[in-house]
C-alpha cells in the first residue's frame, strides 16, 4: 500500500482540527468536579512553574489580571493555591499550589490517562506505533 501525499498546506488544517478535538475530549475524560478548564490551567501553571505572581500567571494564561484574580480567589478558597509575600517586593504575592492543589491535578491526570490508555488498548500494535512515532514528530514540531 502506498502512503497518500498530501501538501503541508493540506495538512496543516487537518492536523490542527484533529488536535484540537481530541485535546477537547482528553479534557473532558476527568474526576467529577467543579474546577473550570480555566481553573485546571492555572494550577497546572502554578504546579509546572513551582510559585509565580498573579501578573506572571496572567500572563502564562493570556488572560487579564482581574480575570486572574477571580480564578484564584476560587483555587484560594478550595485550598489548591496559597500566597506567600513576596521576598523582595512588599506589594506583590508569590502564588503556589498547595499539597492538596497537586493532589487534585494528580487525580484528573491519572483519569485522563486511564481513559487514553484503555482507548489505545483498542487499537492494533501499528496504530499504537504510529501514533508513538506521531507523538514524537508533534514533541519535535513544539520544541522549534
Amino acid at each position: 500500500m502506498t502512503a497518500k501525499r498530501v501538501p503541508p498546506a493540506q495538512l496543516a488544517p487537518q492536523l490542527r482540527d484533529a488536535i484540537t478535538r481530541f485535546n477537547r475530549r482528553v479534557r473532558r475524560a476527568r474526576p467529577v468536579g467543579d474546577l473550570t478548564v480555566t481553573q485546571l490551567s492555572a494550577l497546572t501553571s502554578l504546579k509546572l512553574a513551582g510559585a509565580l505572581t498573579p501578573r506572571e500567571l496572567a500572563d502564562i494564561e493570556r488572560v487579564q489580571p482581574p480575570t486572574m484574580t477571580k480564578i484564584v480567589a476560587k483555587l484560594e478558597e478550595r485550598g489548591l493555591v496559597q500566597r506567600t509575600p513576596h521576598p523582595t517586593d512588599g506589594r506583590q504575592v508569590i502564588l503556589a499550589a498547595t499539597e492538596g492543589g497537586r493532589a487534585v491535578l494528580e487525580q484528573f491526570e491519572r483519569a485522563r490517562n486511564e481513559w487514553l490508555a484503555s482507548r489505545l488498548a483498542a487499537l492494533t500494535e501499528d496504530e499504537r506505533d504510529t501514533l508513538r512515532r506521531a507523538a514524537e514528530i508533534l514533541q519535535q514540531l513544539a520544541r522549534a
